[in-house]
């Protein structure tokens, strides 16, 4: 097990203004920190990777996903849009040297389809994930899905929906999150909901 800080806390986007907290956070005895990934700069991202290495300090990252660059969009344009959009998350991950890269990133973050999920939608997910996967096997990245509540999202709400929609990608580089905000909203039972997503869980989010 290991600890990481979300710097999410501080700031959307980490500068060199941030670098004096890097050095905080490992005094205090954390593994990493995880990255907010918004401005897809792989320049500016290897700067703040050459920071952590310097302070012993591993890294994951956490981005989202826009109704123009969306994974489930209607059209096949927005969709590659939001597998060009991972991919340059990816390529940051990559430049920083993080692991992962967590966060919505099935479908745009706050953009509701005024109906639920449907079939043609998950089926548009596993198709950019899966391709998405394979730019992050090549980057030793794992891409890392996280579900929300149902006020954020309509497309994956609960532990059990976010796992089955990994197994059914089936890519050794695409798994899933669990963040106790979002559980504790939507979840009627937290040892249920655990216990639905095991196989695919590598990443936690306590809130």
């Amino acid at each position: 097990m290991k600890y990481g800080m979300n710097l999410l806390l501080w700031t959307s986007g980490v500068t060199e203004a941030h670098f004096p907290l890097l050095t905080n956070l490992k005094e205090w005895g954390f593994d990493g920190v995880e990255l907010p990934m918004f401005d897809l700069n792989p320049d500016h991202f290897r700067k703040i990777g050459a920071e952590l290495k310097k302070n012993g300090l591993e890294s994951t990252a956490v981005t989202v996903c826009t109704p123009e660059e969306n994974p489930i969009g209607e059209t096949a344009a927005v969709r590659q849009a939001g597998l060009e959009r991972l991919k340059k998350a990816i390529d940051c991950c990559h430049a920083a040297g993080a692991t992962k890269l967590c966060g919505p990133i099935h479908s745009a973050l706050g953009h509701f389809s005024g109906a639920g999920r449907t079939q043609d939608e998950w089926n548009r997910a596993k198709e950019v994930l899966s391709q998405a996967g394979d730019h992050a096997k090549a980057a030793g990245v794992t891409l890392v899905v996280e579900y929300l509540n149902r006020f954020e999202c309509y497309f994956l709400n609960c532990a059990a929906d976010d796992a089955q929609f990994c197994r059914e990608v089936n890519h050794p580089n695409v798994k899933m999150m669990y963040d106790t905000f979002h559980a504790n909203i939507e979840e009627k039972s937290i040892t249920q909901a655990v216990k639905a997503c095991a196989d695919q869980l590598v990443h936690v989010h306590i809130s």
